[in-house]
């Protein structure tokens, strides 16, 4: 009799075994057999979602089966989501249901337009460049710019990171309030004394990141070198200046590795060959340093400046028309024996 009962027991126990077992399988055991991200859009059906996991789940149907009995079938998040090698079904679908997504890391270079910027960034986004675009033209717009070009000032050169699913409001609001925060009481009031406008800032700060390659340590001696030839009533005569201009008129298509005599009448205001003053805004996106070397300029004497062959990516300044000129002859030739055209 006793015995009968223990088999009994054993046998409810193995029953009961077997059924916790592939239960705990099915909610808690591993289900994610490599790593790698899903995107669900706004709007999405949940078939898409299971076409999309597809490639990295082990058994989709057991999937399916959790998704269906936590509800995830109809209350789920849009976003860009980390599948973890060994992850569960259930942590899979509470993750989605909370809508906790993994951001996305973005590189704000030195793009010569808010439209290049946007071509780039628009990539990492659930949307397309084209709705990016008139977004950031209507908040413009609102600012009482012309367009979207005309917020370049608010964005800087850093990495960055936001959500797949960062709407264009939401994308700029964080710019802006970086922007805010950048012009301090302490700025504001070098700004003042400076006698520039913060258009003319931005516009000197992208010349002088542009000619310093971004490299900090010559930037407050660059930004020095214009605001003399500025303040004298000279031209810039910035050949950065005038490959913006050229660029702009192929939609940054073609790339120009030495600026030629015959480049210099390209007909643009930010062309400072051309043009006397600051241009009427910056040739690309810049960075904190390059706005803060115009802010704290050297105060020098220099008028001109040349690329020095000896330190490439540097530069040799000089007050002498002369000594320009021997300069410049120096890096022609270096040129000509690069076969730079």
């Amino acid at each position: 009799m006793k015995k009968g009962i223990l088999i009994i027991v054993l046998l409810i126990l193995a029953v009961a075994g077997f059924f916790g077992f592939k239960f705990y399988k099915k909610y808690y055991g591993n289900n994610v057999e490599k790593d790698g991200y899903v995107l669900i859009p706004h709007g999405a059906e949940f078939k898409q979602i299971l076409d999309s996991i597809t490639p990295y789940v082990d058994n989709k149907e057991s999937f399916t089966e959790v998704a269906t009995d936590k509800q995830m079938n109809q209350f789920f998040k849009p976003g860009r989501y980390h599948f973890k090698k060994g992850a569960s079904n259930t942590s899979l679908v509470n993750m989605i249901k909370a809508g906790n997504q993994t951001e996305n890391s973005f590189r704000i270079g030195d793009f010569g337009d808010i439209y290049q910027m946007v071509g780039k960034v628009s990539k990492k986004t659930e949307l397309d460049s084209l709705k990016f675009v008139n977004d950031l033209n209507k908040i413009a717009s609102e600012k009482g710019y012309n367009n979207a070009e005309d917020l370049k000032k608010y964005f800087f050169i850093d990495t960055y990171n936001f959500f797949w699913t960062v709407t264009p409001k939401e994308f700029f609001k964080k710019f802006e309030d970086q922007y805010n925060g950048f012009w301090t009481a302490d700025r504001k009031a070098k700004e003042q004394k400076s006698g520039l406008t913060r258009d003319q800032i931005y516009a000197l700060a992208s010349i002088v990141y542009k000619e310093s390659g971004g490299k900090p340590d010559e930037m407050k001696t660059i930004a020095g070198l214009y605001l003399n030839r500025y303040r004298k009533g000279m031209k810039l005569q910035s050949d950065p200046t005038v490959i913006y201009a050229m660029n702009k008129q192929t939609n940054f298509k073609e790339s120009i590795k030495r600026v030629l005599f015959k480049h210099l009448t390209t007909p643009s205001p930010y062309n400072t060959y051309a043009n006397a003053g600051i241009p009427p805004g910056p040739i690309c996106v810049v960075d904190k340093n390059s706005v803060d070397a115009v802010l704290d300029a050297e105060k020098n004497e220099y008028i001109f400046m040349c690329a020095d062959p000896a330190r490439m990516g540097y530069h040799k300044f000089t007050a002498s028309a002369e000594q320009h000129v021997i300069n410049a002859k120096a890096y022609q030739d270096w040129l000509n024996s690069k076969n730079i055209k």
